[in-house]
């Protein structure tokens, strides 16, 4: 069905739904204000649990309500806070459900910092589509490292942070410190050339690029194209602890690992070792009981190969006992099988010589044969004979020459066709008829189906 139109209704009694009309003004205000950025100050901000910010823009005269969704909301990198000044990029729209006019923010930047925070957004959707970001190219951070590189300013607070929990939770691992400074216009190269001596050193199992809060100028080295590129580029796996929880930097993006505070970062790279021990302990204990169980297992399979082991002399006395007993049986069975065969070669020879053939009889038997062959031969000629003179004389009786010579005749048509019956003539018809002598050409005068009582 079509969605109705506005003008649809222009009849003085046309009636419109509300739900109709909050949707034609929402579409009209959609299409009058395209994507574009407004300016005011942050009020009545409410962050609700499943991840949306809802809040007011507002200036001297007026405010507009403001709805930030949760996908865009994790990529802001900073909080937003009642009586901010700050900039929105945003669609203007009407929540149909209220007929609340509203605007659907996109992103924001503070008041006076739109130009690095569009940079930020510029550089993070490059590297994204050239797929620096991606899951599968990030590294497995080493379980059981021996020695951890730490690349921050030897001055930064941050420095002891790390150092003091990697020595609270890991004191059996090294830490090896690349110093650089963290913050400054020659920051990120001096942080690139930071990662290229630990990767060519290639003396830690991973690195903590880390450095303490700040704003966005403050933590603008961490958002250096080469330094991304480096980062990734690196060997070594690369874990970013970078300002606080709430900033997010391109380095946090493309690191194997984010941590949301440097503290939070030693405890990634490092397990605890009061963890590590117990998990020892427990691993040793059942390395024994698998082992003792191996143990019992092999003793008592022993104990059944033991009780099955015999004395050589018993078991060579055994087998000579069974090779007596075999070679006796062996020398009966040879002579049971000498007397069955003597036995069964005189049966042969009486049966071949009963069978040898008597010669004179057979021939006696050949000649008494004969005599009766020729005997039969000769009766079979004599009744082969009798019979051929018998069909001979019925072939003489059959003969149609012997009828016509009766006085009988013989009408062919002119196909040729012998005629039996009248009705196969016509008047008029040619025929010829054959006599015992010669034959003669007639033409039918009439036909009669009944034979005729005489020959007038």
């Amino acid at each position: 069905m079509a969605t109705p139109l506005l003008s649809d209704f222009d009849s003085p009694s046309a009636v419109i739904p509300v739900s109709l009309l909050n949707r034609l003004a929402r579409e009209a205000v959609e299409r009058a204000f395209p994507l574009c950025w407004i300016t005011g100050e942050v009020s009545n901000l409410v962050s609700a649990s499943s991840g949306h910010v809802y809040f007011s823009l507002k200036d001297e005269n007026a405010q507009v309500r403001c709805v930030l969704y949760r996908p865009r909301a994790q990529l802001l990198g900073w909080r937003l806070e009642n009586g901010q000044r700050v900039d929105v990029r945003a669609r203007a729209t009407l929540y149909e459900a209220r007929g609340d006019f509203q605007l659907n923010v996109d992103s924001a930047r503070k008041t006076g910092k739109g130009n690095l925070y569009e940079q930020f957004l510029r550089l993070k959707e490059k590297l994204e589509r050239e797929g620096l970001f991606s899951p599968e190219v990030k590294r497995e951070l080493p379980k059981f490292p021996m020695r951890i590189g730490i690349v921050t300013s030897t001055q930064a607070a941050v420095l002891r942070d790390v150092l003091t929990t990697l020595a609270r939770r890991a004191p059996h691992v090294d830490a090896i410190v690349y110093p650089t400074p963290v913050q400054g216009a020659d920051a990120p190269d001096r942080i690139v050339a930071a990662l290229s001596a630990a990767g060519a050193r290639n003396e830690c199992d991973l690195l903590i690029v880390c450095r303490g809060g700040g704003s966005l100028e403050d933590l603008w080295a961490f958002n250096d194209e080469k330094l991304a590129r480096a980062i990734r580029a690196c060997p070594l796996p690369v874990i970013s602890a970078v300002g606080h929880e709430t900033d997010f930097t391109i380095a946090d993006f493309v690191a194997d690992r984010r941590a949301p505070t440097p503290t939070a970062a030693a405890e990634l790279a490092a397990p605890e070792r009061s963890v590590l021990a117990r998990a020892l302990d427990e691993h040793r204990r059942g390395i024994a009981r698998r082992m003792l169980r191996v143990f019992e297992q092999r003793g008592q399979r022993l104990d059944a190969l033991a009780r099955r082991l015999r004395n050589p002399a018993q078991d060579l006395a055994h087998r000579r006992e069974r090779l007596s007993n075999l070679e006796r049986r062996l020398a009966a069975s040879l002579g049971l099988a000498c007397a069955r065969g003597r036995n069964a070669m005189s049966g042969l020879m009486n049966r071949l010589f009963q069978a040898r053939p008597d010669l004179g009889r057979s021939a006696r038997r050949v000649d008494a044969l004969g005599l009766r062959l020729r005997g039969a031969g000769e009766k079979k000629l004599n009744r082969t004979a009798a019979t051929l003179v018998q069909l001979q004389a019925a072939l003489i009786h059959l003969d149609p020459k012997k009828v016509l010579a009766r006085g009988y005749s013989i009408v062919f048509d002119k196909e040729n066709a012998i005629v039996r019956d009248s009705r196969q003539l016509e008047a008029h018809a040619s025929v010829v008829i054959s006599f015992h002598k010669g034959a003669a050409r007639a033409v039918v005068a009439s036909t009669t189906h009944e034979a005729p009582d005489n020959a007038d």
